[in-house]
C-alpha cells in the first residue's frame, strides 16, 4: 500500500476536559487516553508500524458498541442509490459513535456539518464519506466500458486522477470504483460500468484505475480511496440479469472472474465491495472462501470490505438466512468488515458477540481494517483536511480538467467501418445535415453512474455545438431530429429525409438513452430502440456520403445499419465534452485509435460470445461447416464485430512474424517481433496485439488469450519494428486442481490488429 509521510495525532481528543462524564468511561480510562493520544503528538512518520500501534491503542479504548458503529455505513439525508431506509434518529446516531461511514454525502458544508456530530461522540472518531464516482465528478469522462476502448491505461489513469482531485475537493474520501467485473453478457446492463469481456486487459485497467483515484497516496487531499467490486463474479449473471445467480467451476472463477481483483489488491486498492449475487450457492456477501480465504488470507488484502447496499440483508431473499440477525452473523464471519444500510450489524452484533456466535476477534478485525484507513487518510490529524472550500471553489470549473475528459473521450470513440474513405469529413463541406435524436442533446452523453449539475446545459457539449465550432463560417448546417429514442412515432421521417436531401454530407445519431444501460438495465433484446434503424434506412437509400454515429452503454445489435451504412462511428457516452470529442473525429483532427473491449454479437442468440472460448470436439471451421458442428444452423459462427477491432484513418500493414527461436525453456524467454508500416498518407496510432495458444493441456485451453498489446504512432509512411517478449509465466494457467502452472508443449503466437485479423505461428516450451 503506497503512503505519504504525515503527522499522527489527535488534537480534538487531547483537548478533552477530563471532568466530562463520558458513559463507559471512568478517570483512569480517560487520563490512558490522554497518553495514548499524547504519545501520538509527536508521531512525524506513517508507517504501517506506526499506524497499527495508534488503532490497537484506540481500539483497546472501544466499547463493543463503538466498535459495531465503525462496521455501520448509511445512506446521508439528501441522496440515494438504493432503497431508503434512513432512520429518524440518524444524526443522533453518529454524535453517539454509532455510524463509522456515509455515503451520498457530498460538498464541504454538508460533509464538515457531519463531521462536526461526529466529532461530538465519545472517542471522536471521524467519519468516512464514500461515493459512487464512477466516471468522472464535476467532469463527466465516457463510461468505463467506453474508456476501456480506448486501451490506453495513462489516459484512463489520468481520468480516475481528475475525478479523485475533484470529488476529494467536494468532500469524498472514498470511491466506490473501479468496477472490474469480466462482462461477457452484453444484456447485463453494468457492462457499461467495467472493462469488458477480458481478463488480461480487464485486470491492466483496474491498476490503472486504482492508480489514479489513489495518486501518490493516503493523506494526500486529492487521493480517494478506491473500492474494487462487485467481489466477486458479478459479470457472469445468469442470463445477463441483475442481481442474478453465478454458478460456475472454480477453475473459471480463478481463472477469468478474479485475476482483475487480484490485480487491484496488487495497485494497493483500499476497499472492496462484495457483489449481490450467489456464487455456487453461497451469496459472495456470506461467503467465506472469497473474502477471507482467498482475498484476506491468500492474497494477504489488508483493507476492508463494504457489503453492496444491502446485501447483508439481502441474504435473507437468497434463502441463505433466516433472518436479519443470521445474515449479520454469516456475513461478519464470512468477512464483510461494513454493512451498507442494511441495518444487520447495528441491530445483531451485540447480541450475537454476547452469545458467542461473533467471535471479538472478529470484531476487532474488521474494526482494526476500518480504523487503518481513517489514519492512512489523514483523518485522525485533520478530520477537516477534505472540507476546504476554497479548494472545492477552485476544482468546480477547472479547465485543465476538461482537456483530460476530451482527450479521453476523443480516444474511446471505435471506428467501426469506413467504406470508400467517407471519414474524415472536410472543414469546407458546403453543408451538412444533422439528424437523429442525439443531434442537440445535453445530458443523455453522460450516460448511467453520472452527475447532474444545475449548469449542465451549458457546460455538456452537444454534437451540433461542437460541429459548429469545427466547420468553416461558410458551411452550412441543417437540422431535422427525424424520431425520438425509444417512440414508434415515424412522423418526423420526412422532414429528416428532406432535411439530407440538401446536403452534401449526413451525420446520423442514434443509441439508447442514458439510462438504458446501468444497474438493474438489463435487456432480453439489445436492438436499437425504437424506429431509429428504419430512419437510418431511409437516410442511407439517398446514397449521400453519411457516417452513422451510434451512443450506448453497451454492445448493441444494429445489423443493417452495419451491413449499409457507408459509415459508422461508436461513441458510447462520452461525457461533458462528447460534442468537441466527435467533432475531432469526424474533421480528422484526431484520427480514430479505438478498439473493442467486448465482442459485438449479431443477436441476442449468439450471447456469451467471446473471443477467448474454449473449442469443442465439434468445431466449426467457418460459417459453410455446420454438419454435426458446435454452430447454429441459422446464424453465422461470428460476431459482428470482434474483438480488439477498431479502424483507423491510416492504413496499417503488419508483416510476418518474426521468433528469436522456434522454442525456449522456462529459464529463458521468446521475442516475437513484427514491422508495422503505415501505408497512408495520414499520421495514426495502432494498437498492436499479442494472442497466445496452448494446443494441448491437461486441460483445455481458449482458442486465443491477450498477452499483451503496445499502442504505436506512425507518421505517413513510417515503420516500426514492434517486440513482444514472452515467459514461461505468460503461459500459466490454472489446472483441475487449482495449481497456476505452465505445462511444455506447442504453442501458437498471434500478432495483429484484433482478435480475428492477425498473423500466427508456432513456437514450443520446452
Amino acid at each position: 500500500m503506497v503512503k505519504t509521510g504525515v503527522f499522527i495525532r489527535i488534537p480534538l481528543l487531547i483537548s478533552v476536559p477530563l471532568s466530562l462524564n463520558f458513559p463507559y468511561m471512568n478517570r483512569f480510562a480517560i487520563l490512558l487516553l490522554a497518553v495514548v493520544y499524547g504519545n501520538l503528538l509527536f508521531a512525524q512518520t506513517n508507517t504501517d508500524k506506526k499506524i497499527g500501534k495508534s488503532v490497537d491503542s484506540l481500539l483497546k479504548l472501544m466499547t463493543l458498541e463503538e466498535k459495531i458503529g465503525q462496521m455501520n455505513q448509511y445512506n446521508g439525508p439528501w441522496a440515494a442509490t438504493g432503497p431508503l431506509t434512513n432512520d429518524d434518529n440518524l444524526l443522533d446516531q453518529v454524535k453517539t459513535g454509532k455510524v463509522g461511514s456515509m455515503l451520498n454525502v457530498t460538498g464541504v458544508k454538508r460533509t464538515r456539518e457531519l463531521q462536526e456530530l461526529a466529532l461530538q461522540s465519545r472517542l471522536k472518531i471521524p467519519l468516512l464519506f464514500g461515493q459512487d464516482v464512477i466516471h468522472g465528478f464535476r467532469t463527466i469522462f465516457p463510461i468505463p466500458l467506453g474508456e476501456a476502448a480506448s486501451w490506453d491505461l495513462k489516459a484512463m489513469e489520468d481520468g480516475a486522477r481528475v475525478a479523485a482531485t475533484e470529488a476529494s475537493a467536494a468532500g469524498v474520501h472514498w470511491t466506490f470504483a473501479p468496477m472490474v467485473d469480466i462482462a461477457r453478457d452484453p444484456r447485463w446492463g453494468r457492462v457499461m460500468e467495467g472493462a469488458g469481456e477480458d481478463t488480461y486487459l480487464g485486470s491492466l485497467i483496474a491498476k490503472a484505475r486504482v492508480k489514479g483515484f489513489q495518486g501518490t497516496g493516503f493523506g494526500d487531499t486529492s487521493a480517494v480511496m478506491a473500492c474494487a467490486k462487485h467481489f466477486a463474479a458479478y459479470g457472469a449473471a445468469v442470463g445477463g440479469r441483475d442481481y442474478n445467480s453465478v454458478d460456475m467451476s472454480l477453475r473459471q472463477l480463478h481463472e477469468t472472474y478474479l485475476p482483475p481483483f487480484k490485480a487491484a489488491v496488487e495497485a494497493g486498492a483500499a476497499t472492496f465491495m462484495n457483489s449481490f449475487n450467489d456464487i455456487n450457492g453461497i451469496p459472495a456477501t456470506g461467503n467465506k472462501y472469497i473474502q477471507r480465504d482467498i482475498l484476506k488470507r491468500d492474497w494477504k488484502f489488508k483493507g476492508f470490505v463494504v457489503s453492496d447496499w444491502g446485501s447483508i440483508g439481502e441474504m435473507i431473499n437468497h434463502g441463505y438466512s433466516k433472518d436479519s440477525k443470521e445474515a449479520g452473523m454469516q456475513a461478519a464471519n464470512a468477512g464483510s468488515d461494513m454493512d451498507m444500510e442494511s441495518r444487520s450489524y447495528t441491530k445483531y452484533l451485540a447480541e450475537l458477540v454476547k452469545e458467542g456466535k461473533v467471535k471479538m476477534a472478529v470484531i476487532d478485525d474488521a474494526v482494526r481494517r476500518i480504523l487503518r484507513k481513517k489514519f492512512e487518510m489523514g483523518l485522525f490529524t485533520d478530520p477537516y483536511k477534505f472540507s476546504n472550500e476554497k479548494r472545492e471553489q477552485t476544482q468546480w470549473n477547472n479547465l485543465q480538467h476538461r482537456v483530460v475528459a476530451r482527450d479521453m473521450a476523443k480516444k474511446s470513440i471505435v471506428l467501426l467501418k469506413n467504406e470508400k474513405q467517407v471519414l474524415p469529413i472536410s472543414k469546407q463541406t458546403g453543408s451538412i445535415a444533422l439528424i437523429g435524436p442525439f443531434v442537440k442533446a445535453k445530458s443523455d452523453h453522460l450516460g448511467f453512474w453520472s452527475y447532474d449539475w444545475p449548469d449542465d446545459s451549458t457546460r455538456i457539449v452537444s454534437l451540433w455545438e461542437g460541429v459548429k465550432a469545427k466547420v468553416s463560417p461558410s458551411t452550412k448546417m441543417l437540422y431535422a431530429k427525424g424520431c425520438g429514442i425509444t417512440e414508434l412515432d415515424k412522423t418526423g421521417f420526412a422532414e429528416a429525409v428532406a432535411t439530407a436531401r440538401k446536403a452534401d454530407y449526413v451525420i446520423l445519431t442514434i443509441g439508447e438513452t442514458r439510462d438504458m444501460s446501468g444497474e438493474a438495465k438489463s435487456r432480453s433484446s439489445i436492438q436499437l430502440p425504437g424506429v431509429q434503424e428504419e430512419l437510418v434506412k431511409e437516410i442511407v437509400a439517398l446514397g449521400k456520403p453519411t457516417v452513422v454515429m451510434i451512443s450506448a452503454g453497451r454492445p448493441l445489435v444494429f445489423n443493417w445499419t452495419a451491413d449499409h451504412a457507408p459509415a459508422i462511428l461508436y461513441t458510447w457516452w462520452l461525457g461533458t465534452e462528447a460534442g468537441n470529442a466527435m467533432a475531432d473525429v469526424l474533421f480528422g483532427d484526431y484520427n480514430p485509435s479505438g478498439k473493442l473491449p467486448m465482442s459485438f454479437p449479431r443477436t441476442e442468440g449468439q450471447i456469451p460470445i467471446y473471443y477467448n472460448h474454449y473449442n469443442t470436439g465439434r468445431p466449426a471451421k467457418n460459417d459453410s461447416d455446420r454438419h454435426y458442428r458446435s454452430a447454429y444452423t441459422d446464424l453465422s459462427i461470428y460476431p459482428k464485430y470482434a474483438f480488439g477491432h477498431g479502424l483507423s484513418y491510416s492504413n496499417f500493414d503488419y508483416s510476418d512474424i518474426t521468433l528469436s527461436a522456434p522454442s525456449f525453456t522456462a529459464a529463458q524467454s521468446l521475442t516475437a517481433t513484427v514491422t508495422l508500416t503505415n501505408k497512408s498518407t495520414r499520421p495514426g496510432t495502432e494498437t498492436v496485439q499479442l494472442y497466445i495458444r496452448d494446443i494441448t493441456g491437461s486441460v483445455v485451453r481458449p482458442v486465443k488469450e491477450l498477452k499483451g498489446f503496445q499502442q504505436v504512432y506512425l507518421k505517413e509512411g513510417e515503420s516500426k519494428v514492434i517486440s513482444f517478449t514472452l515467459t514461461a509465466n505468460d503461459l500459466r494457467f490454472y489446472n483441475d486442481q487449482l495449481q497456476y502452472i505452465y505445462e511444455p508443449g506447442e504453442f501458437k503466437l498471434f500478432i495483429g490488429s484484433s482478435s480475428d485479423m492477425v498473423k500466427e505461428v508456432g513456437f514450443e516450451l520446452k
